[in-house]
């Protein structure tokens, strides 16, 4: 089942996670060797805190970080490539912990690049995305000299797109199957810090009124992301970001987000025409706390990726 945010994060990963499902016992024997095999508790009879398809249907409300991508660029800021982290810094992420949290990282910053139109170095991206798709068993099957290609030449983008997709599906699947949804909400959360962090600098730059908006409605992802990753708290790894997220949670309150129905709009779906009602969001944050908000990003960011 696709979810907004991570098919657009495979949009922008570009990545080509296609993987068979192993037998029983090497699933068994695979998680044995990883530290983000879930506990009993969550793998037996007992139910987790939120069913599979609840954690699926909470995720789809989350934010893409294609359009946080989209309108960092519209601010008219330049291109900076130092905010993002460096694909060196792969050698670093040992753990399939740090290694999910870095392929997210590293998605949202490929949305970043390929925004900006940047191919001269999307290649090293791309390059630390599939390395850490290997590193978590999900990119036995990627195909980076097709995807390098895609990424390289703007007309291809539909393709990639599609590609992406279909990639997707499979990956989704299989992570499921193999009770590693735990791993895909590492990566939702990686990449949705960095597209963040991003935001951040630039709305320290720039004081954008659209950014800062932006920023202020992620009070309700805020909320979804903690309950979710609450689900695997009886793994050690996810402490720290679950501590982060709450201690950010606490700044959110400050922030008053009322919304109102907007005008409807008639869209195509499938070849028929359908109404749909936005809401438009109003959103009221102090500069104040805008800017521990800001600090608390940074600094969750910089435990990610440290």
């Amino acid at each position: 089942m696709i979810r907004n945010l991570i098919f657009a994060l495979l949009i922008l990963t570009g990545g080509s996670f296609l993987y068979s499902c192993a037998g029983n016992s090497e699933k068994k024997s695979a998680q044995q060797d990883d530290e983000l095999a879930l506990p009993d508790s969550i793998t037996g009879e007992a139910p987790l805190k939120l069913s599979e398809e609840i954690i699926g249907d909470v995720i789809q409300n989350i934010s893409s970080p294609v359009e946080m991508a989209n309108l960092i660029k519209s601010t008219g800021v330049d291109f900076s490539q130092q905010i993002l982290n460096n694909p060196e810094n792969i050698s670093d992420y040992s753990t399939s912990f740090k290694r999910a949290l870095n392929l997210g990282v590293f998605s949202a910053d490929l949305g970043y690049i390929n925004s900006y139109d940047k191919s001269n170095i999307v290649v090293s991206y791309l390059l630390a995305v599939k390395n850490l798709a290997d590193g978590i068993r999900v990119g036995q099957f990627f195909d980076f000299e097709s995807l390098k290609r895609m990424a390289t030449n703007s007309s291809n983008l539909d393709s990639l797109m599609q590609m992406s997709v279909s990639s997707f599906n499979q990956m989704d699947s299989y992570l499921r199957q193999q009770n590693r949804s735990n791993v895909s909400a590492l990566v939702i959360a990686g990449a949705w810090v960095e597209g963040l962090y991003i935001a951040a600098n630039v709305i320290e730059n720039t004081d954008d009124e659209e950014l800062i908006n932006r920023l202020g409605e992620q009070k309700e992802i805020v909320d979804i992301l903690y309950i979710i990753l609450q689900n695997y708290e009886q793994n050690s790894s996810f402490k720290m970001l679950i501590d982060h997220l709450s201690e950010l949670k606490a700044l959110y309150k400050q922030v008053k987000i009322t919304k109102e129905v907007g005008e409807p709009k008639t869209i195509e779906q499938d070849g028929m025409l359908i109404i749909v009602q936005d809401e438009v969001s109003h959103v009221e944050i102090s500069p104040e706390t805008l800017g521990t908000i800001i600090d608390k990003i940074k600094e969750i960011r910089t435990d990610i990726v440290k």
